[in-house]
C-alpha cells in the first residue's frame, strides 16, 4: 500500500524539520549560521504575551535582514557580557495556520532548558512561536518568526536568539 501525502502534511513536516534545525544550530552554538534560517529581508521578533495582549508593539529582540541578525551575533560573541551558557529547546507540536501560495504559516510551542557552565540546569523561558516559513527552491526559508514569551520576566539578558 502506498501512501500519498497531502500538500499541508508535506507542509507541516517541511517546516517542522527545517524549524527543528533552526533550534539545534542554536543549541549546538552555531549562531554563526542563524541569519542562514532566514529570507534576506527576513524579521525576528522576540515579545511577550502580555505585549501582544495588549496589542503593545514592543518587543525585548528585534532583528530585520541578515545584516542586524550577523551584528547581533558579532555583539553576542564580542561586546556582551553574560554568564555564559547554552540552550536545549524542546519543542511543542506544529500546527500548520495557513498555506497561500509557497508560504506556510505555523505556530507551536516551546520550552527551552537553560544550561550553565557550572552545571545548573533551569527552565529558562516558554511560549509560542508564530512562523511564516517561505518553501522555496533552495530549501525553506523564514519570512518571519515572531516569539511570544510567556513571561514578562526573563531572569537575565536575552542574549541568545530564540
Amino acid at each position: 500500500m502506498t501512501t500519498t501525502l497531502t500538500p499541508s502534511l508535506s507542509a507541516r513536516l517541511t517546516v517542522e524539520a527545517f524549524l527543528h534545525d533552526y533550534m539545534l544550530t542554536i543549541d549546538s552554538d552555531r549562531l554563526e549560521d542563524w541569519h542562514t534560517f532566514f529570507e534576506e529581508d527576513g524579521t525576528y521578533n522576540v515579545t511577550t504575551r502580555e505585549n501582544m495582549e495588549l496589542g503593545l508593539p514592543l518587543n525585548l529582540m528585534s532583528c530585520e535582514g541578515h545584516g542586524m541578525f550577523k551584528d547581533r551575533i558579532v555583539a553576542l560573541r564580542t561586546a556582551n557580557i553574560f554568564e555564559p551558557h547554552v540552550y536545549c529547546h524542546i519543542p511543542g507540536a506544529l500546527r500548520v495556520t495557513s498555506i497561500k501560495g509557497d508560504l506556510v504559516e505555523s505556530e507551536s510551542s516551546f520550552t527551552i532548558v537553560r544550561t550553565t557552565n557550572g552545571g545548573d540546569m533551569d527552565v529558562f523561558i516558554c511560549g509560542r512561536t508564530h512562523d511564516t516559513v517561505r518553501l522555496g527552491k533552495d530549501g525553506p526559508k523564514l519570512k518571519n518568526r515572531t516569539v511570544i514569551l510567556d513571561s514578562r520576566q526573563i531572569d537575565t539578558l536575552l542574549v541568545i536568539p530564540v
